[in-house]
């Protein structure tokens, strides 16, 4: 390459650094204003309707015109028109920049009246008694938003697996989550149906259930759950013995109903049951407390505004 031929190829280079900045440099209000002026006729009736100064919308038009490169607009000392590459500019920027405002006003629409689905990964416990109702007072405010909670013990990765938020404990999230506290403090009752109690001796402390059936349950991982119980400072811990093993809550509620041993469930799941006489709460005097569920969610910079709505109505909420 002859040095003619490399400071040509520079020359170009040069020129297409400047273009690109100078395009950068472009912004929607010059061209707003661009066509504010020839159909107001002038810089001062585009000033007065705009409420600035007319050397400001001159100097809009200016830089506008070096953006591009070339004279959109002839000026006298009476009028101004544009200039055939303006004609041709604002035959284009017409339908381009009502296209642009439509959108922002469909924008604005959905930030005041949001709609779009919040999919929320929960486990069963939690996506039953707390979730859920919240869920239902919140779709009557905002009818225009769907909610699918999809019940999972496992606690899994909700942005991989294409989730909004999840619900799991404080200890449970990961340092990267942004979390809400979803309620107070949980804690776990032991329970049995009048029929199994009538049968077996009734436990007066935490070593007695070694000696009782007690319906297991396994985690989704594998390992067995542990009852962990607290009285005046002291804590046991007791790996429940028994012939049934089951995966869910509901499964151990349906099976403590049918008498088939001790169940280890949350209050708030068992409360009716207890209440109406279907169950029987033991060891009242030993409850450990638990932290409560938490709403979780990835700390993004661009969150949809279905989910800004369900966040707002959970923080608000009373």
């Amino acid at each position: 390459m002859t040095q003619i031929e490399r400071a040509d190829k520079l020359t170009k280079m040069d020129q297409l650094i400047k273009q690109s900045f100078a395009m950068k440099s472009l912004r929607l209000d010059s061209l707003e204003i661009f066509e504010d002026v020839v159909r107001c006729g002038g810089f001062r009736a585009a000033a007065l309707g705009r409420g600035v100064s007319s050397s400001a919308i001159s100097q809009s038009i200016s830089v506008l015109e070096e953006a591009l490169g070339i004279r959109l607009l002839n000026r006298t000392t009476r009028s101004v028109a544009p200039t055939e590459a303006g004609e041709r500019l604002l035959e284009r920027l017409g339908p381009a920049l009502h296209n642009i405002r439509t959108a922002i006003d469909d924008l604005n629409q959905l930030r005041e009246h949001p709609s779009g689905t919040v999919r929320i990964n929960a486990p069963g416990p939690a996506a039953d008694h707390v979730l859920c109702p919240l869920a239902f007072e919140f779709m009557e405010i905002y009818p225009d938003i769907n909610i699918e909670i999809v019940s999972d013990a496992a606690i899994i990765d909700i942005v991989a697996q294409g989730f909004d938020a999840g619900v799991r404990f404080g200890h449970q999230l990961a340092q990267d989550m942004i979390a809400i506290p979803l309620g107070p403090a949980l804690q776990y009752a032991i329970v049995a149906s009048p029929d199994y109690l009538r049968r077996r001796d009734r436990p007066g402390s935490p070593g007695d259930l070694l000696t009782n059936d007690c319906i297991r349950r396994r985690f989704p991982g594998g390992t067995m759950v542990t009852w962990k119980f607290e009285k005046d400072g002291n804590e046991v811990e007791i790996p429940p013995k028994g012939r049934l093993t089951l995966s869910s809550a509901h499964q151990e509620r349906q099976a403590a109903l049918a008498g088939s041993g001790i169940a280890h469930l949350f209050e708030d799941y068992i409360r009716d049951d207890v209440e109406q006489g279907r169950l029987v709460e033991l060891l009242v005097d030993w409850k450990k407390k638990l932290p409560s569920w938490y709403l979780y969610y990835p700390n993004r910079r661009h969150t949809s505004a279905a989910m800004r709505a369900f966040l707002e109505y959970i923080r608000n909420r009373k």
